[in-house]
């Protein structure tokens, strides 16, 4: 398939800019594989398409205070630090990308917080990207959840707020390390996981940080010239043994999202088990892809032409998926990262 092949027109008023309220009452889109059809139900039934023995597989990284504003030195003017990820956590030193990145050069000194905190920019990386070293002492990440905002996707056209630093995170964030929520698990509540549990579902829960390369735009009409960037990812020995147990005595695993379909494809044995593993994946996927792991999908309505849209493709089979989008655009469904819900069957 090509680039092309992801394109579709979406309204601009049907991308979601505040999140369901409560959280598991988004709508629900159901795509069932076997029988080519299309249902409607809300996020909180959910727990109908599980059985006992079952497993869900959900991605715990949890989202920082990743943008940060600042004065350049001298100038006094206004700039946005996006911290990408820590290179090197003993010196303090960090990819960011920069705006305006005219006014930022190599030796500019960039400060925080009435100048308790600054950078140095050392050196550049891309047309906004550069590598700076922080001044801080103690720890850092407690600094920026005091002076950072969250880091709502570019399409979301508002300010962040204190509400978003709770919303635009998982129930069950755990891990530090993320710009980007996972954000088919944004539509879980604790009551709901464990309504799943009581039923005999078996949460295993695996890392992947996601960065902005999820969403950096493909520039390819040939799919197979697209490089991802690399995400940090692990999945523990006991995660292993719940995924490959269930595997095993034939049941379904539900996959939360893209990232965790990611994490669990990058470290699939020959026998199409899951070993443990930690380090880092650049693993695109799309159509066509034999998926080793999961049997359900959880995931949201993705941009068009992004590298989500194709690994749902993948997943749901590319007729069934773009139906079902053109569906939802025409009962209203709400799309993106704030948006509704699909369950592919």
């Amino acid at each position: 398939m090509k680039l092309s092949d992801f394109k579709y027109p979406l309204p601009r008023n049907l991308i979601a800019k505040q999140p369901a309220s409560p959280r598991d009452h988004a709508r629900m889109m159901i795509l069932n594989r076997a029988e080519d059809s299309i249902d409607e139900r809300k996020f909180y039934e959910i727990a109908d398409y599980f059985q006992k023995g079952d497993c869900l597989v959900v991605n715990e990284t949890k989202v920082f205070q990743a943008r940060l504003y600042g004065k350049k030195e001298k100038t006094n003017a206004k700039i946005e630090v996006f911290l990408l990820r820590e290179l090197n956590a003993e010196e303090n030193i960090w990819d960011v990308i920069v705006d305006p990145a005219r006014k930022v050069r190599i030796g500019n000194k960039i400060y925080f917080d009435d100048g308790k905190l600054w950078c140095e920019v050392i050196d550049n990386t891309t047309s906004r990207g550069r590598t700076v070293r922080f001044n801080h002492k103690g720890d850092f990440f407690k600094i920026i959840d005091r002076i950072g905002l969250t880091p709502l996707p570019h399409y979301i056209k508002r300010d962040a707020t204190n509400k978003d630093k709770e919303s635009y995170q998982t129930v069950y964030a755990r891990v530090v390390g993320a710009v980007a929520a996972p954000t088919a698990g944004l539509h879980f509540t604790k009551a709901l996981l464990k309504k799943l549990q009581t039923k005999g579902v078996k949460i295993a829960p695996v890392v992947l940080h996601v960065g902005l390369g999820t969403f950096r735009t493909v520039e390819v009409e040939d799919l197979t010239k697209h490089k991802m960037d690399s995400e940090f990812f692990e999945i523990t020995s006991e995660t292993a043994g719940i995924i490959n147990k269930t595997i095993d005595s034939k049941h379904n695993v539900f996959a939360v999202g893209t990232s965790t379909c990611r994490a669990v494809e990058s470290s699939v044995t020959a026998d199409g088990h899951v070993k443990p593993a930690k380090g880092w994946t650049d693993k695109f996927i799309f159509p066509p892809y034999d998926f080793k792991v999961a049997d359900r999908l959880i995931t949201n309505f993705h941009l068009p032409e992004s590298t989500l849209l194709m690994l749902s493709s993948a997943f749901a089979g590319h007729d069934l998926l773009m139906r079902g989008y053109k569906k939802a655009i025409k009962d209203g469904f709400r799309f993106y990262s704030y948006g509704d819900v699909m369950l592919v069957m």
